[in-house]
């Protein structure tokens, strides 16, 4: 029996879950795996579990405050326990791109604040080379211009990312996002450099040698753990 891909993301929340301890200070991501995630922390909270958490979203500190779980900003942390967060593509060394969620600048800003950092998934998500999920760039508006140009010069074809409705998305920040296909990414530490040095752009969703594991829900029920090819 194969089992779907939400179920896969929930068991992969789970596990996640399964590594808090009380007492723990935590980075909690944005998307549906995410959001599996939050609930199986509500559940455990129930038979005791004491925790709290910093959102990367609105959608998530929504969430959080829904089920119980104690919100925290910035300024609250000096650094945080551990962080959750789903990924859009993960590849054998653990090079993430993530923001299908448009929320990728305060992922990352949380991921660099935790002492650890957790992705979930489900079991489709590892990729034997990144990029055939389009790069997410969150580019302040007047630079969009400019912005588009230099990506385009590095051989990207771009486009502003729009709603059902036709609007433009913008982030919690503000921001318009611009989904860049780069496929493929042979080098994401190259080009993550590449477009740290672009100004204009707020974030892109390159995370490169951040992540310590990747807890994936696979179609047959059980749950993988990959660590890093390489470091």
């Amino acid at each position: 029996m194969t089992i779907d891909a939400d179920t896969q993301k929930r068991l992969a929340g789970e596990a996640a879950a399964a590594l808090v301890e009380s007492g723990m200070r935590l980075g909690v991501g944005t998307g549906s795996t995410a959001a599996h995630f939050v609930r199986a922390l509500a559940a455990r909270m129930k038979d005791g579990l004491s925790v709290s958490g910093v959102p990367t979203s609105e959608s998530t500190a929504a969430l959080m405050r829904e089920l119980g779980i104690p919100v925290l900003g910035l300024a609250d942390i000096d650094t945080l326990d551990l962080a959750v967060d789903g990924a859009d593509e993960a590849d054998p060394d653990l090079a993430l791109i993530k923001g299908g969620g448009a929320a990728h600048l305060r992922e990352k800003v949380v991921a660099r604040c935790a002492k650890r950092f957790v992705v979930i998934a489900d079991g489709s998500k590892l990729v034997p080379v990144l990029g055939t999920f389009k790069l997410p760039v969150e580019v302040v508006p007047f630079a969009l211009p400019a912005v588009l140009r230099e990506l385009a010069g590095l051989g990207a074809r771009c486009a502003v990312r729009v709603s059902k409705a036709g609007a433009t998305v913008l982030t919690d920040n503000g921001n318009i996002v611009v989904d860049a296909d780069f496929f493929p990414i042979d080098d994401p530490a190259r080009l993550a450099t590449r477009l740290d040095g672009i100004p204009g752009i707020a974030e892109h969703g390159l995370f490169v040698g951040m992540a310590e594991r990747l807890i994936m829900g696979m179609p047959d029920g059980s749950v993988r753990t990959v660590f890093p090819r390489a470091r």
